[in-house]
């Protein structure tokens, strides 16, 4: 009897379907050392996944850092980008022409009114008009002297008169004097009539005297220049009657010389003195004309707390009396600051600038101002000139607040 028989296909070594292989290959295998096959195979795939896994933490905690560190640094430069922009300058402490601003009225540096000294009575004629240059002693106005000649005649004859009777008078003093002696007039007698030739002979200086009041009362009735100059103003008209009582008929410049009633405040009333120059300009005119303060009101007007400043300026036709003009007055020099008008703000507490300090953030700074000049305004106290000051847009700003400073270029 044949005991082999043939192997079936699925009783070939390793395949699965025989059922005592599956048995076998589903006892785990342990070598010499005891440590199962298995684990030994799989031990290093493990620890290389671990180690991916590792890697791919570290790689996403990087990212995440870089991420949140660009993040910071863009949120940093966009809150510097927001802060404001000013423009700063040091600016230091320098030798300054003072100058001082002003406004006032042109007039007459001394202005005469003229009137009636006389009786007056009807104007015959005017010579001249306003804008005509006169001399000491002209005649202004002639007034009609009709009746008055007429008494100057009439106080002439009684001169005439009381020569006659004087001289009568002195020819029987004469003859008393002679027969006197011979016993036949009496001493008694030519003291009479040395009495009678003394009040004769003073009757005579009475009349002359009458007739050189008349007369002088007649070179009264006419209008005279009582100084060279200027006409300014001339208010009578022939035919117009006239007395004492009319006011003044015409009013001269003396010299034609003009003034600036410059109106200046205390603080600059104080900077300046007599002998300071001056430039003037009249309004409607680009013309400046060269003067002098001769005098500082020595008065300060309650109610305006202004003084005036008196400048003498010389004759020109476009300085006209009563005009509008602008003065620019020199006050010395100074040294200190000079800042723009931009830079000084004001309030209720007076005059103050910002400052920006090491750690940009600005600062209120009370200052005083002095001289205004073409080039900007003088700081006179509050300032030393090595702050970095706002020099613009400082309305805007309040103390505290951070900003980027830009330093002006100069």
């Amino acid at each position: 009897m044949n005991y082999e028989s043939p192997l079936e296909p699925h009783d070939e070594p390793g395949n699965s379907r025989n059922p005592a292989r599956q048995g076998l290959d589903a006892v785990p295998m342990r070598d010499a050392d005891g440590v199962l096959q298995d684990d030994r195979v799989g031990g290093p795939r493990k620890r290389r996944t671990g180690m991916i896994v590792l890697i791919a933490i570290g790689l996403a905690l990087a990212a995440l850092a870089a991420f949140l560190i660009l993040r910071g640094g863009e949120a940093t430069e966009e809150t510097a980008a927001q802060l404001p922009l000013v423009t700063v300058s040091a600016p230091g402490a320098g030798t300054v022409e003072g100058m001082i601003e002003t406004t006032g009225t042109l007039s007459a540096r001394r202005e005469l009114p003229v009137g009636i000294a006389g009786e007056g009575g009807r104007v015959v004629s005017v010579p001249v008009d306003a804008g005509d240059w006169v001399s000491q002693g002209q005649v202004l106005a002639v007034i009609d002297r009709s009746v008055q000649n007429q008494q100057v005649a009439s106080a002439a004859a009684q001169i005439d008169v009381a020569q006659a009777d004087a001289n009568l008078a002195q020819a029987n003093l004469d003859r008393a004097l002679k027969l006197v002696d011979r016993g036949f007039i009496s001493k008694a007698d030519v003291d009479q009539l040395r009495a009678t030739r003394d009040a004769a002979v003073a009757r005579v200086r009475v009349a002359r005297a009458q007739v050189a009041e008349l007369r002088a009362r007649n070179a009264r009735l006419n209008v005279y220049a009582p100084a060279a100059g200027l006409v300014l103003e001339r208010s009578v008209e022939p035919g117009q009657i006239v007395s004492a009582g009319s006011g003044a008929l015409f009013r001269i410049a003396r010299g034609g010389e003009m003034e600036l009633m410059a109106d200046l405040g205390e603080a600059d009333l104080a900077r300046i003195s007599t002998g300071a120059t001056a430039q003037v300009t009249p309004v409607g005119s680009d013309t400046i004309f060269e003067g002098q303060i001769w005098q500082v009101a020595p008065t300060i007007d309650a109610t305006n707390r202004q003084g005036t400043a008196r400048i003498s300026l010389p004759y020109s036709p476009e300085l006209r009396p009563g005009g509008f003009a602008t003065a620019t007055i020199s006050s010395g020099t100074v040294v200190a600051p000079l800042l723009p008008e931009s830079a000084i703000q004001a309030d209720a507490k007076g005059s103050y600038v910002y400052i920006v300090g090491s750690d940009n953030k600005v600062a209120r700074r009370d200052i005083e101002t002095g001289n205004v000049t073409a080039d900007g305004i003088t700081v006179a106290s509050g300032l030393t000139g090595r702050e970095r000051v706002v020099m613009s847009a400082a309305g805007f700003l309040s103390p505290g607040q951070e900003v980027k400073p830009e330093t002006l270029k100069k």
